[in-house]
């Protein structure tokens, strides 16, 4: 079997930066454990923008149809211009197009580096990646936003029993891996009675299916202040696009920073690593970008290509990818400036080697 092929997608701002950074630990990864990936890349963002005249063309989505994986660094799609003038986003274009529906986050607080949290935390929250509020993946034709004048502005919100189902399953699979064996499913079915009662339902049918998981409903704005107060009472957190973005945010930063942040988007066919935060065009070019989030987010493509293929070489890689990014950030000197090192993004990349390889 050849190694898998990674296409590289640099976006904007600090994108080539750390994509660049988490190309060469990726290498690293597959010399040390003889895994022969194979890189490609496409260009997407203001750059494809300017070259084709939109920001993602139909010969990328293709490309990452056929690849084994992506790594897309982020993309400052609010500077965009119109869809109808090119300005696609290509995180939302990609997660509909190759139906990745569970966008994983997970958040913990690293020995040796400081966070906001009181207490020692572990969770993940598995946000439904498909439908919600999200106007660029929530219907087949059209926004999900309009004006029926113009002083009104509306949104429609889809909650489908199928998209509830697959992100339950998800979440509880992987909680049935973890020692807490600990599922919360968030909502606000007292208020969308509808649309988060079909949610809950559909929660509560997996759950059925899983005696051995403890699962408890938490409202979403009680789950905010449970996550300042104790995040340590909470493993799996499994709940819809909007509210899972919102929440995974907060529970980023409370495990030290957002710049920390991994995710990965995943189908049953495709998944994509992807940092939780933006393009940060203000210090692009600098070399002073935390590339962690994108680091992580890769080590976790790693372990889900390992799943995928039974190929414990993967799997192996990428558990000693996170391992390795622990090692540097819980050094100083190896940390970038947003986390009170010197460090380089180029430095921490090799921080992370060197760890890999020790």
């Amino acid at each position: 079997m050849t190694g898998p092929a990674i296409l590289l997608l640099d976006g904007d701002g600090i994108g080539p930066e750390i994509v660049g950074a988490t190309r060469a630990v990726l290498a690293a990864a597959s010399d040390r454990f003889a895994l022969d990936l194979r890189f490609q890349t496409a260009t997407i963002g203001f750059a494809a923008l300017d070259a084709t005249g939109t920001t993602i063309d139909a010969a990328v989505i293709a490309q990452a149809r056929v690849a084994d994986g992506i790594v897309l660094g982020p993309v400052s799609h609010n500077a965009y211009p119109p869809v109808a003038e090119g300005g696609l986003n290509p995180s939302g274009t990609l997660r509909r197009a190759l139906d990745l529906f569970a966008n994983i986050r997970p958040a913990a607080t690293r020995t040796g580096l400081p966070a906001p949290a009181t207490m020692p935390f572990d969770l993940v929250i598995f946000r439904e990646n498909t439908e919600g509020f999200y106007a660029d993946r929530n219907l087949h034709l059209g926004p999900g936003e309009f004006m029926p004048d113009a002083d009104t502005a509306m949104a429609l919100r889809k909650i489908s029993r199928r998209a509830c189902r697959r992100i339950a399953e998800a979440g509880f699979a992987h909680a049935a891996t973890r020692p807490a064996a600990h599922v919360t499913a968030v909502h606000k079915a007292n208020v969308l009675r509808v649309s988060d009662g079909l949610f809950l339902e559909e929660c509560r049918a997996v759950a059925a299916a899983y005696p051995a998981i403890r699962y408890e409903e938490v409202l979403v704005d009680a789950m905010a202040a449970h996550l300042v107060r104790n995040p340590a009472c909470h493993d799996v957190i499994v709940t819809t696009n909007m509210f899972g973005d919102i929440l995974s945010d907060l529970a980023g930063e409370l495990s030290g920073s957002l710049g920390l942040a991994a995710s990965l988007n995943a189908g049953s066919d495709h998944a994509m690593a992807q940092a939780q935060h933006g393009s940060a065009p203000d210090i692009a070019g600098a070399g002073v970008a935390n590339p962690a989030a994108l680091i992580g987010s890769a080590a976790m493509l790693l372990e889900w290509l390992g799943a995928r293929r039974s190929a414990p070489a993967l799997t192996r890689a990428g558990r000693a990818m996170a391992a390795a990014l622990d090692a540097a950030l819980a050094n100083p000197a190896t940390r970038t400036p947003d986390l009170g090192g010197r460090a380089s993004t180029d430095g921490m990349a090799r921080a992370v080697i060197a760890a890999m390889q020790g």
